[in-house]
């Protein structure tokens, strides 16, 4: 078999690029890292943090009260009380 002579075939230049890219690639993300630095950086812990605080109680809202709102919404579907009516009662309750 014949030895060629002279430049190398596009299969051999597109190996030789390859291997250039390869150790440039290679050698830039060395020089990139601190010195005794692993390739994949372990990700920082999380803080702990406090669970947030319970939900603050409803002021001033009782069952009655909670109750008494039921009703007059009640009355209200049923047509007993009028649109104004309700939210007047209402506006009362949670004062």
């Amino acid at each position: 078999m014949r030895r060629r002579i002279g430049r190398p075939g596009i299969i051999g230049q597109a190996a030789r690029t390859a291997a250039t890219t390869a150790v440039v690639v290679g050698t830039a993300n060395a020089m990139s890292r601190p010195r005794g630095q692993a390739a994949a950086p372990q990700a920082a812990p999380q803080p702990d943090y406090a669970p947030p605080p319970p939900p603050a109680p409803a002021s001033g809202l009782t069952d009655d009260k909670i109750q008494r709102l039921k009703d007059l919404a009640e009355l209200k579907s049923q047509g007993i009380l009028s649109e104004a009516e309700f939210e007047v009662e209402k506006a009362k309750l949670l004062a």
